[in-house]
């Protein structure tokens, strides 16, 4: 990469709140040696570099260093991620293959030790880390945070596992990450009381002002799936010290076309001040996660970014550690083959018998899939029958959702209906299961569920769609099942197929595999489906197909 020694432009001081005309000189060492005042700067402006304040890299289907090759064009030079999907597929050696491979590039990652593998007592993960081995992930000096407590049940009923992994943090002085959603009023205050400082799951306005304004950080998320950035900007407005910027889930697709930048943009057009984007954008998650990454301080490591305006923020240059990162929308970073391929993959292939749930009178439950969100609806219905059987009935938009257990042999899959789909002849299957990462299905024909899965099996993980024609359509995924071992275009381009594909079947979601591996957890309310049925993510217990009385 090409060494920076002095740049000239219009720096916009996030710190101090100014913009000036300055040249920085950057020191032999990659640190900001001098910011000199000039009165005629070059055309451009100086920004710091931008930070997902909470992202699971695997989600992007990519490695760490194939992630940050792709971050660094959008103008990213730094991401807190939390390594919870690899560590429910591989535990602990889940985690340290992401550090390995984040400490091979000099892009910033600021990686969270799990607190919830698996997300519930009613998970089947591929792992458990225990208070145990969390503490000891958490002694690493490259771990940075504990993740997303999801156990909001365990908060507050003093669970002494829970509590242990909280104090193992804290002892170490490390933040405790947040997932809480629809936590309010005394709830709210005890699970702050307990020592966590951040969430990303506000339902909606009035619950992120109350938890901005009982002294938690509102990381703002806009991800492939979870679109409701816009609706909570003005939380921001008021509460800038207490905002940052996140992504949380972004598909290949979604990340080549833009990152933490898009969310700058939307905020700046909204009327949101611009200091307060940028600190939200960069200075309060660089600070609360104590990064070693440069804001354009004299003394800090030489990390910015160059942009033309201040109202597309198209990034011309992303410079870290002083070196050229990205130029001109390319990535000066290399491509580099993952140094492991690990995976736990013993799932065998299935058959249409598999997904039979027989008949019986009344009533079933029926998941409510909302586009753009990650909370579904506990719907009911009167369920279509053929043959002693439970069917899919695409004329009242009513497929068959089935997940299998890929940790063991012939275990039986949880089975339930889902409104929302769209498709009208098909199935998508799926490795990418949140949270426990099992294979998830979705479809309109036992038949071609099956076979979907089975293209999933064959490959030890991946996406898979097949039509009503007979064409299939498959995504792999050989790193856990969740990443491929490609750079960002070429998963984009595969990702794209298969949405495409899905699509073709009728599918009416934005992000269809997105919304599908959602739909396996059981920490997002209302109703979900995991390999042992489905739950209630709101009561916090497991409910039968069938309703009673």
């Amino acid at each position: 990469m090409e060494q920076v020694r002095t740049v000239s432009g219009t720096v916009v001081d996030a710190v101090n709140r100014r913009m000036f005309g300055a040249r920085i000189e950057v020191g032999p060492t990659g640190r900001i040696a001098s910011v000199v005042p000039e009165s005629s700067p070059a055309p451009g402006f100086l920004l710091p570099g931008w930070v997902d304040a909470h992202v699971h890299v695997e989600s992007s289907m990519l490695t760490p260093t194939a992630f940050a090759r792709e971050a660094v064009r959008h103008g990213t030079v730094a991401a807190v991620t939390d390594p919870h999907e690899i560590a429910n597929v591989l535990g602990r050696r889940g985690v340290e293959f992401m550090l390995a491979e984040a400490a091979r590039t000099p892009f910033r990652f600021a990686t969270g030790a799990p607190s919830c593998v698996p997300a519930t007592p009613f998970d089947s993960a591929g792992a458990v880390l225990d208070a145990a081995q969390v503490a000891q992930l958490l002694a690493r000096p490259d771990i940075s945070h504990l993740s997303e407590m999801m156990n909001v049940p365990g908060v507050l009923s003093g669970d002494a596992e829970t509590a242990a992994k909280i104090a193992a943090a804290r002892q170490r002085g490390k933040p405790v990450d947040g997932h809480a959603p629809g936590l309010r009023g005394e709830d709210l205050r005890r699970y702050l009381q307990a020592g966590i400082s951040t969430d990303h799951e506000c339902l909606d306005l009035d619950e992120a002002m109350e938890k901005a304004a009982a002294g938690m950080f509102i990381q703002l998320r806009r991800g492939s799936a979870a679109r409701q950035f816009d609706a909570l900007l003005p939380v921001l407005a008021r509460f800038p010290h207490a905002c940052m910027l996140c992504t949380d889930d972004k598909h290949p697709d979604d990340l080549s076309r833009d990152h933490i930048d898009a969310s700058v943009r939307i905020a700046v057009a909204a009327g949101i001040d611009l200091f307060d984007v940028l600190r939200a954008a960069s200075v309060n998650p660089a600070r609360h996660y104590r990064l070693d990454l440069g804001l354009l301080q004299p003394g800090d490591r030489a990390d910015w970014i160059e942009v033309d305006d201040l109202r597309d923020f198209r990034v011309r240059r992303t410079v870290l550690a002083g070196q050229v990162a990205a130029e001109n929308g390319e990535s000066c970073l290399p491509l580099l083959e993952p140094l492991d391929c690990p995976n736990q993959f013993v799932l065998r292939p299935v058959y249409a018998e598999s997904f039979r749930i027989p008949a019986q009178k009344g009533s079933c439950r029926v998941i409510g899939v909302r586009d753009g969100q990650l909370l579904t609806d506990a719907g009911s219905c009167q369920p279509t029958m053929r043959g002693g059987a439970v069917v899919a009935d695409p004329a009242r938009d009513l497929v068959k959702l089935a997940v299998f257990n890929r940790y063991t042999v012939d275990a039986p899959p949880g089975l339930a209906l889902a409104a929302g789909f769209g498709l009208t002849a098909g199935a998508l299957a799926a490795s990418v299961a949140h949270d426990a990462h099992h294979v998830i299905v979705a479809g309109t024909d036992d038949a071609l569920m099956a076979r979907a899965v089975n293209a999933v099996v064959a490959h030890g993980g991946g996406l898979a769609v097949t039509d009503g024609q007979g064409q299939l359509h498959v995504m792999p995924l050989p790193v856990a099942g969740l990443m491929t071992t490609g750079g960002c275009a070429q998963a984009a381009a595969e990702h794209d197929l298969v949405t495409r594909a899905a699509r073709a079947c009728g599918c009416s979601l934005r992000a269809p595999f997105m919304t599908l591996s959602f739909l396996a957890l059981p920490v997002i309310p209302a109703l979900k489906l995991t390999d042992r049925g489905l739950f209630d993510a709101e009561r916090f217990h497991p409910v039968d197909f069938w309703l009673r009385g």
